[in-house]
């Protein structure tokens, strides 16, 4: 009896361990439409962050403080007969260790969003079957999301969630819908390609290198994490010379830039001269940025 008692309470406490991945905000703004105050509107914004932050996306435990903070704007602009068009902003952060600060991971914006949806339709993905283009959407770019975060903390650890995005991709390939096709430029196939592709490894081991190895000790020893930070910008280097304005550098300096600005503008600790002709070299999109850098 006290062997059942004890295992009760601990699946008690298992079951309140556990929590979904995601602590992520959805926004659903219609206000560019005439007829922008109907209540399907706010009824899909609703079933959207319970379909996000209610559901599973992986085997993997997370506590409370560990769901990874996200926000997804969707804004509608057209609206007819149960059909919408759209445009998708995303953001994620992850905290930064030994710190109250919390580092952005992706910030995207999709335009292409397009699909069709009846007000209180349940909204169910399942990952061998495509039936709906805005589950398809969210849950590829959820997995986007996680995998990246997972990424950040170990080397190449976002492989799993990349390939169900990548899966969703192919099945999307299928329909009519805008945003999968290899031929898009920008599009949730090149992304995903980008981010499985060994061309671009870089990117991943930046990724982490950047997160795990610099921006986790800088509260330890700041001197030691901001050397390999700037050390993570040769490997963009090395990505630039055999793929010229890769997809995937434009989106890691879409999160990061002002983030680097802050970085390096509260001390030299490295050579900043070279510091900043790397940047503008990998990222001269941003070089106003780079400029602001004080030392």
């Amino acid at each position: 009896m006290r062997n059942i008692l004890l295992i009760s309470i601990f699946s008690l406490f298992s079951f309140f361990g556990i929590a979904q991945e995601l602590n992520c905000k959805i926004t659903v703004n219609s206000d560019q439409l005439s007829q922008g105050n109907l209540p399907v509107f706010k009824t899909l914004e609703r079933s959207l962050n319970d379909f996000v932050n209610k559901g599973i996306w992986s085997t993997k435990t997370f506590r409370e403080n560990e769901r990874i903070d996200a926000q997804i704007f969707i804004t509608i602009t057209k609206y007819e007969s149960n059909r919408f068009n759209a445009t998708l902003q995303l953001q994620s952060s992850r905290p930064v260790f030994n710190t109250s600060y919390k580092t952005p991971i992706f910030n995207y914006k999709d335009n292409n969003l397009s699909f069709e949806y009846i007000e209180f339709q349940p909204l169910i993905f399942n990952e061998n079957v495509y039936d709906s283009n805005l589950v398809g959407v969210l849950a590829y770019y959820i997995n986007i999301i996680l995998g990246l975060d997972a990424d950040t903390f170990r080397l190449e650890g976002g492989t799993e969630h990349f390939r169900v995005a990548q899966k969703i991709t192919t099945q999307a390939q299928g329909t009519n819908f805008a945003g999968w096709s290899p031929s898009e430029n920008r599009s949730r196939f090149e992304l995903i390609d980008n981010l499985l592709s060994n061309t671009y490894r870089e990117y991943r081991v930046a990724m982490y290198n950047y997160h795990r190895k610099g921006l986790d000790i800088i509260g330890d020893n700041n001197s030691t994490g901001k050397q390999v930070i700037a050390g993570t910008f040769k490997l963009f280097e090395t990505m630039q010379k055999r793929r010229p304005n890769a997809f995937l550098i434009q989106t890691f300096f879409d999160a990061k830039s002002e983030e680097i600005k802050n970085i390096f503008s509260d001390g030299p600790k490295v050579d900043i001269v070279k510091l900043k002709e790397t940047l503008n070299k990998v990222a001269p999109y941003y070089s106003s940025t780079w400029n602001d850098i004080k030392y």
